[in-house]
């Protein structure tokens, strides 16, 4: 008879509490996993669905279309072009180099294009497009996409790049674009996202820097759905951008042709500028150079060439030049010793050649001296003494508060960098900056516009401008943005005699229409169109006593950089002036030689609209001005076409 086994009361208390407990842990797990679920998928059901769909789903930046660039008169001066390019993928081509030598038979490519091109399919993904050739003509496009399908990999492409159609006639004006660098970068303080994208191009000088916003736009975006490895499978959707706004400028390109091309192999500069309302119709800058090299980027070769030129061909003389003004200061000093009381128009000076100040001499240009000068044949034969004598009655400071009056030592409010404030020296100025005291001879150096006196071209267009009108004539290069036409403010009044003006005018009369006059010989025959003008010579080495005692080396028997800067400013009509003209010839010799020829042409293509007739020019000078215009593009002698503007 068997006997039934019972477990102790104890030890089945104990299976039931771990039992219990067991359960509970369960429980407590099931719970936990069951409040996280729910956490997962309804609480922050929102936030995982859109790391998912920043996984799966690239947002990317479309750049925008450029503002286009236009002249006065609607000529497309900066326009968006197409570029035929072809672009290469590792993955799809497999064999690069095989197929770079298939490309090779259709096209030609370079041996330093190949080795880049192979360095960039190195260093990027397999799956992302390398450009192998840009700016293509249309004949080698064309041939590459009809033997497309023989080479694996390679894709013709169609996009948009920048193209300047003028070349290097606008080149300091309008500048270029290239792509972004690392120090572009680091002069914005908050960086548009826009410029990390890998090739895109902002502007590097001219109005294409100084409006870069403007002209930039804004972005699109496009969302794009892309694999495990960032391959692109698909584009969900596309917001398109908005383009850069057009902007016109008050420029010429009529004019400004003719005058770069006036200007020739000259290191010269050449503006011209509406009396009235200060738009500028030229800044012409010679040499020049050809903004589509940089456009993407230009060879190490080409670069060197630019810097190494003495001609400067880099370098806008137009805005950023400072040079001395030399005798075209003149009429300033008139003015000023009329406005003080401290001269009458007819009261005379003796010039014998040269005057003492101390035991510092100080020559006139003419070695015998004029003789009995009063203001108006001062300026007409530019004589030197004059306005040593005058300048010490102003003194310094009360000259300088003179000159700011009429634009010189101010710094123009132009759209383009490095604008040249010049320099109009003050007693107060060389203490602080040369730590030297001022002396007697500063101001007579002064007086003829040499020693510290620095003025640019466009300021001297200014100053000749305010002369002739007698009111504060701001330059202005912008004449619309976006289609938005900027008016011209009223200038106000300078606050100067009609007296003084009138005895100054008729001086600058005289130099380019009287016999003597140190401008005669580039006189203007029409009637209706007179010529008011002022020669000017500066000095660019001292001259010593020795020298002038053996005889002055003239400019043709020195050294090119040795040489004297020619200058000429001038206006007409001189009865109803209309535009204000100034040249600079660096190194050029002789202002009446060298400068006033140049200007005079200039200011008559703007008068006439095309090439003026051979009847405007004195009959001794008819048939070698046919001759020079043979030399001059057609494009630049043409009348401006009617006036507008447009995308292109």
């Amino acid at each position: 008879m068997s006997k039934k086994t019972q477990t102790p009361e104890p030890t089945q208390r104990r299976f039931s509490r771990r039992g219990v407990l067991l359960l509970g842990l369960q429980l407590a797990l099931v719970g936990t996993l069951a409040w996280r679920m729910r956490q997962l998928q309804v609480v922050e059901a929102d936030k995982y669905r859109l790391l998912a769909e920043e996984n799966r789903i690239n947002l990317r930046l479309i750049p925008p279309a450029r503002g286009l660039i236009f002249d006065r008169n609607g000529e497309p001066l900066a326009i968006n072009q197409q570029n035929y390019r072809i672009v290469i993928v590792r993955e799809q081509a497999r064999d690069v180099e095989d197929v770079l030598n298939r490309l090779a038979q259709i096209v030609e490519i370079s041996p330093e294009r190949r080795e880049r091109v192979l360095r960039d399919v190195a260093s990027r993904a397999a799956f992302v497009p390398v450009a192998v050739l840009e700016h293509m003509t249309w004949e080698d496009f064309a041939r590459v996409s009809a033997n497309a399908p023989a080479l694996p990999g390679i894709s013709p492409e169609v996009g948009l790049s920048r193209h300047y159609p003028h070349g290097p006639e606008f080149a300091h004006l309008v500048g270029y674009v290239g792509p972004v660098s690392d120090w572009d970068l680091s002069q914005i303080e908050d960086p548009d996202p826009l410029l990390q994208i890998p090739d895109f191009q902002i502007g590097k000088s001219g109005v294409e820097r100084r409006h870069e916003d403007t002209l930039r736009g804004q972005a699109g975006t496009s969302r794009i759905e892309v694999n495990a490895v960032g391959r692109v499978i698909r584009e969900l959707d596309r917001a398109e951008g908005r383009s850069g706004a057009d902007m016109q400028l008050t420029i010429d390109y009529g004019l400004q042709a003719y005058a770069l091309s006036r200007m020739g192999e000259e290191s010269a500069a050449a503006t011209v500028m509406d009396v009235h309302t200060g738009e500028l119709l030229a800044l012409a800058s010679a040499p020049s150079f050809d903004p589509n090299n940089f456009v993407f980027g230009i060879s190490q070769r080409d670069w060197d060439r630019l810097n190494s030129d003495d001609h400067r061909p880099m370098y806008n003389k137009t805005v950023s030049g400072a040079y001395p003004p030399g005798s075209t200061f003149k009429m300033i000093v008139a003015l000023a010793a009329i406005e003080l009381g401290l001269v009458d128009p007819e009261e005379e000076i003796f010039c014998n050649g040269s005057m003492m100040l101390g035991n510092q001499r100080f020559h006139c240009w003419r070695r015998g001296g004029h003789g009995h000068m009063n203001l108006r044949d001062s300026i007409k034969h530019s004589c030197d003494i004059y306005y040593y004598d005058i300048a010490q009655r102003i003194g310094m400071d009360r000259l300088t508060a003179f000159a700011n009056k009429f634009g010189l030592g101010i710094r123009p409010d132009l759209p383009l960098p490095a604008v040249a404030a010049g320099l109009t020296p003050t007693r107060g100025w060389k203490a602080a900056v040369r730590g030297e005291a001022w002396q007697g001879g500063d101001t007579l150096n002064s007086g003829i516009g040499q020693g510290f006196m620095l003025a640019s071209p466009v300021q001297l267009a200014i100053m000749t401008a305010r002369l002739a009108t007698g009111r504060a004539v701001e330059a202005t290069l912008l004449r619309s943005i976006d289609g938005r036409l900027i008016q011209p403010q009223p200038a106000p009044p300078l606050e100067v005699s009609e007296r003084g003006l009138r005895a100054v005018r008729d001086g600058m009369f005289a130099v380019s229409n009287e016999r003597r006059g140190t401008a005669y010989s580039s006189r203007i025959a029409d009637a209706e169109m007179i010529l008011a003008g002022k020669t000017g010579t500066s000095q660019v080495r001292r001259i010593s006593e020795a020298e002038r005692r053996a005889g002055v080396f003239r400019n043709e028997d020195l050294p090119w950089n040795r040489r004297d800067h020619a200058l000429f400013v001038g206006y007409a009509p001189y009865d109803d002036p209309k535009y204000a003209v100034s040249v600079v010839v660096e190194h050029g010799g002789s202002g009446s030689a060298a400068a006033a020829p140049i200007a005079r042409d200039i200011l008559m293509r703007a008068l006439y609209g095309g090439l003026p007739p051979l009847e405007a020019y004195p009959p001794a000078l008819r048939e070698e001005i046919e001759e020079q215009r043979r030399s001059i593009p057609a494009s630049s002698t043409a009348p401006p076409r009617s006036a507008g503007s447009g995308r292109a």
